[in-house]
C-alpha cells in the first residue's frame, strides 16, 4: 500500500459514512444515543478536510493525522476508539509504502488499542466484534499465500460476518449495556461502521 492508496482508503471510509449515516443513526437509536451516524460523518469530513494539501509523506503519516483529528472532532466513544485505532496502526507504518505483512502488525496494533481503551472483548457487542475477525481473517488470507487484495477482501467478509453476529448479542460494554437483554435483536452500530473501514480497505486496494 502506497500513499496514494491510503489517501483512498480513508476517502473511501469518509464516503461510505456520509452514504450510511442515516443507518448508523437508526442503529444507534435502538440502543445507543442516536448520534453513532452524526458523529462519524463529521469525523470523517474533518479527516477529508485535514488530508487536502497536508504533507503527508508516508502511509503512516496519514492515518496517524486521520486519527488525531477524529479524536479531536468526533463526539461520544467513537471519536477516541477509532482515533486510537488509526494512530496506533500509522505508528507502525514508518516507509512510504506498506507491505501487506506491515499492513497486519497496523491494524493488529489498532485493534490492541481499541481494546485497551475500551476494555472490550469479543461477544461484548461492540466493534470488537467485527474488527477482530476482519484481523483475524487478514492474517489467514496471508498465510495460505494470499497477496494484499486477497486478504483484505477476507478482512470485509470476516468484518460483515462478525457484525451480523453481534444481533443476537447482549451488550456487556458501552450505552447498549445499559439495556441488558433489551439489547438482543439489534446490530451493533460500531460494528457496523468497522465494516465500513474494512470495505474501503478492501476496495482501495483493489483498484
Amino acid at each position: 500500500m502506497d500513499t496514494d492508496a491510503a489517501l483512498t482508503w480513508v476517502r473511501g471510509i469518509a464516503s461510505a459514512v456520509r452514504r450510511d449515516a442515516d443507518q448508523l443513526t437508526q442503529l444507534d437509536s435502538a440502543i445507543g444515543d442516536a448520534d453513532h451516524g452524526v458523529n462519524m460523518q463529521r469525523g470523517f469530513t474533518a479527516v477529508e478536510t485535514a488530508l487536502d494539501g497536508a504533507d503527508l509523506p508516508t502511509v503512516g503519516a496519514i492515518l496517524v493525522k486521520t486519527g488525531t483529528t477524529l479524536v479531536s472532532t468526533v463526539g461520544g466513544a467513537a471519536g477516541p476508539l477509532y482515533g486510537s485505532a488509526f494512530r496506533a496502526a500509522g505508528k507502525q507504518l514508518a516507509g512510504p509504502a506498506a507491505t501487506a505483512e506491515q499492513l497486519l502488525a497496523a491494524l493488529r496494533a489498532g485493534l490492541e488499542a481499541v481494546q485497551k481503551l475500551g476494555a472490550a472483548q469479543p461477544a461484548d457487542k461492540t466493534m470488537i466484534d467485527a474488527y477482530s475477525p476482519g484481523v483475524d481473517a487478514f492474517e489467514k488470507a496471508l498465510r495460505g499465500g494470499g497477496d494484499l487484495t486477497d486478504a483484505a477482501r477476507a478482512a470485509w467478509t470476516a468484518a460483515e460476518e462478525g457484525m451480523r453476529a453481534t444481533i443476537p448479542m447482549i451488550a456487556r460494554k458501552g450505552r447498549a449495556s445499559y439495556l441488558g437483554p433489551r439489547s438482543q435483536g439489534h446490530q451493533d452500530p460500531g460494528a457496523t461502521s468497522t465494516v465500513l473501514i474494512f470495505r474501503a480497505l478492501a476496495e482501495a486496494v483493489t483498484r
